[in-house]
């Protein structure tokens, strides 16, 4: 057993109920070169690496958060902190309870105006995943004990914006945390999400965490998420989202930070009409590795997905990019397109792009493709002509190319990602 998994084992508190998943997860070990899934991201790094999960939270300076508004849920170094947290403006008709509360059986009623909810706390953890290249989701499932719950009940229209914030302290020791998050979404509401994970100090930590998101008929979700940890971190995350008729699902990723990052973001469009934009920009600088993989499945009749992706790999970085889309023989009528354009400004940073399309169905409309290149010398031509110094024009096309995917969830959410994008590619000295 490698140090990885024997940490796992034996560091972690593990429900008795839930022991054979994690004993099956370190029979079948870790993915190796040799899966194709994971061809591209090694993790004999990481496999050598124990760590332990943090049993208190450590001091944090509150304006920290100072631009991050209520209502907001907080956690550092995967706990709940209730005195970061604010949710004294939440909307009346969402629910936000902590995946903990609902383990140890404290949840309270729902609140007035949601319908009785019949999601068990062991259903958002049971046993799903069965391959050994998904072996952090089944570690996941069977040492997550904590995460958030939410449930905007029926026609709920949440105008306010909710964030959820995870913090990556300051530790003298290597810190992990599993985290399992619910999103059910009920008929014909609508909610902006933003989560904003950072970190504090620059420890070595290890993030794994699964999401479910449920949107029921009509729904809306516009869910952004800002993952900018420090260079030393791992984050990990698996999301599975299912759409039912007429629910619109908006999705912004923004990978700014972290040493190895991998994201596994799986759609299934269940419901006539459903449709998904899921946009993001990779930022690999340093010696980062970025690894996305999307797996979009239509199912019904008329659903459409968007995907708008754009990756940057400076420095000695590597941005890895799959994207599969798939529709089935019931989906006709069907709309699909994706776009992956990718920057290489290093000669020793390295681009990996696998866009996969599958027909099974007729009348339908589909597209994808994907390049890599360079800066075009044309418009780095145009602007030196224009008397700007060659470095700051670079930094201008680039910041543009970025920007392209951000429009999502209205202007005022679109500008503060801007400039949290802005921000780190200035940092890495890309703008």
């Amino acid at each position: 057993m490698n140090p990885l998994l024997e940490s796992f084992a034996t560091a972690f508190d593990v429900d008795p109920a839930r022991r054979p998943q994690l004993d099956d997860a370190i029979r079948d070990g870790l993915p190796g070169s040799r899966d194709e899934a994971w061809k591209y991201t090694s993790l004999r790094a990481l496999e050598r690496r124990g760590f332990t999960p943090a049993r208190e939270i450590p001091a944090l300076d509150p304006s920290l958060l100072a631009d991050i508004p209520s209502p907001r849920m907080v956690f550092v170094n995967g706990l709940y902190s209730d005195a970061l947290s604010d949710l004294s403006t939440l909307p009346k008709g969402i629910e936000l309870v902590q995946l903990s509360q609902q383990l140890a059986g404290r949840d309270a009623s729902p609140r007035e105006g949601l319908p009785q909810r019949t999601t068990h706390p062991h259903t958002v953890l049971q046993r799903r995943f069965m391959h050994a290249r998904e072996v952090f989701a089944r570690l996941n499932g069977a040492l997550a004990n904590e995460g958030v719950l939410l449930y905007v009940g029926n026609e709920v229209r949440a105008g306010r914006p909710l964030h959820l914030v995870f913090i990556a302290g300051e530790d003298t020791t290597d810190r992990a945390w599993h985290h399992r998050h619910l999103f059910d979404i009920r008929h014909e509401a609508s909610l902006t999400l933003l989560e904003h994970h950072i970190s504090v100090g620059d420890a070595p930590h290890l993030g794994n965490t699964v999401v479910h998101v449920h949107l029921k008929q009509g729904a809306t979700l516009r869910h952004a998420r800002i993952q900018n940890h420090a260079a030393a971190m791992v984050s990990l995350l698996r999301t599975d989202a299912v759409l039912a008729s007429d629910s619109h699902y908006q999705r912004l990723d923004l990978e700014l930070g972290a040493k190895l990052t991998r994201h596994e973001l799986n759609v299934r469009l269940e419901g006539d009409n459903a449709r998904l934009q899921a946009n993001g920009v990779l930022l690999g600088n340093a010696l980062r590795h970025v690894d996305t993989r999307l797996s979009i499945e239509h199912i019904a009749r008329n659903t459409a997905c968007e995907l708008s992706w754009r990756g940057v790999a400076g420095d000695r970085s590597r941005v890895v990019f799959h994207g599969g889309i798939h529709i089935r023989q019931s989906a006709g009528g069907s709309d699909a397109n994706l776009s992956n354009k990718n920057l290489l400004l290093s000669a020793d940073a390295e681009v990996d792009t696998q866009p996969v399309l599958e027909i099974d169905a007729d009348e339908v409309k589909a597209a994808h493709g994907a390049t890599v290149g360079q800066l075009d010398p044309t418009a780095l031509f145009y602007l030196r002509s224009r008397g700007i110094p060659e470095a700051q024009a670079q930094q201008l096309l680039t910041a543009a190319f970025c920007r392209e995917p951000l429009a999502i969830g209205g202007e005022a959410i679109a500008e503060a990602l801007t400039r949290q994008l802005d921000g780190s590619l200035e940092k890495a000295g890309m703008a």
